[in-house]
């Protein structure tokens, strides 16, 4: 998988995370840990763009902390039940692939 195709699932996963954003603020009065979680989601997203686009100061770490980050506040909010188990069992395999994606990248040799 090249870091365009992860920048593609990247976006998908922030777009879902925009919509769950507003349910849980519509839907749950949850507004703290959504946040972080949106703002974790779209970071995640902006580093692989980054690096997609070879900037100068790109950092896949980075890009692989937002993803473990988003991981754990989509893991807080399923066990404070704001997230059903149907709800977690979509999203939170989509974030952990998109983890793992990026860490097959961080193993894969830059070309010179």
């Amino acid at each position: 998988m090249d870091i365009h195709e992860v920048l593609e699932n990247c976006k998908i996963f922030a777009l879902r995370i925009i919509v769950l954003h507003k349910y849980l603020i519509d839907h749950k009065n949850e507004h703290i840990m959504s946040a972080r979680l949106l703002e974790s989601a779209t970071t995640t997203g902006l580093h692989v763009r980054e690096l997609a686009r070879e900037q100068p100061k790109a950092d896949l770490n980075a890009a692989l902390r937002a993803a473990d980050e988003s991981a754990y506040w989509l893991e807080l909010l399923y066990g404070s039940n704001y997230l059903d188990k149907e709800q977690f069992g979509i999203i939170y395999p989509e974030c952990s692939a998109i983890f793992f994606q990026l860490m097959a990248l961080s193993r894969t040799p830059k070309k010179k």
